[in-house]
């Protein structure tokens, strides 16, 4: 049965947010709020958690995962930006974006997109989520939590903990998050392309 941890969304509990993180750190997978609903979130590098997240959202290997990073110094780690990328992506940052760029080194390759070697990335402004990435110090590997057959993320942590319990480790609930996801931008080619419409203005993309 998955742990349920109920948390203050403007000031989380140091404690509650020690327990989450020591939960990822030990191999884990969460259900956690991000400023762009719900997201399942696992330890990088952990293949058990990776293949938990597909098995809950049936994904097959050209899902492109996603890297939530602390902050932008934290994302240029794992990722090539050339400079134009850079001020896109700095003007954009923290936000309700994902971006698909090549990924480093840093990144395992079970993670990665099988032809392009991408891989998304996102900083999120969430105090919840931003608590969580301080204390682990590392990005956490993550997708949106969208069950097979449904049209809308999940929005009550309550109903995460109900429907996925014997699949999660935990459940950080922080309230209503929203239903709209992220807007995904793939900025591996020459041009950036919209992959998804979402809660980010996509002006600056077109």
């Amino acid at each position: 049965m998955a742990r349920y941890y109920d948390v203050h969304p403007e000031n989380p509990q140091p404690r509650i947010i020690g327990q989450v993180a020591d939960l990822i750190r030990g191999g884990g997978l969460v259900a956690y709020p991000t400023d762009s609903c719900y997201a399942l979130g696992t330890r990088l590098g952990d293949r058990d958690g990776l293949d938990r997240i597909r098995e809950i959202r049936h994904l097959d290997d050209r899902h492109h995962f996603t890297l939530v990073c602390r902050d932008f110094a934290q994302l240029g780690q794992f990722v090539q930006i050339n400079n134009a990328v850079f001020r896109l992506v700095k003007a954009s940052t923290p936000g309700s974006y994902t971006f698909i760029l090549p990924a480093t080194r840093e990144v395992p390759r079970r993670m990665l997109h099988p032809r392009k070697r991408t891989v998304g990335v996102r900083v999120p402004r969430h105090t919840v989520t931003q608590a969580l990435l301080a204390e682990l110090a590392e990005p956490l590997v993550s997708s949106t939590l969208i069950l097979p057959g449904d049209d809308e993320p999940m929005t009550q942590g309550w109903e995460i903990k109900e429907r996925l319990d014997h699949q999660l480790d935990a459940v950080l609930d922080a309230g209503d998050c929203g239903k709209e996801p992220t807007t995904v931008i793939d900025l591996s080619g020459p041009e950036p392309e919209i992959l998804r419409r979402g809660a980010g203005d996509v002006s600056r993309f077109e």
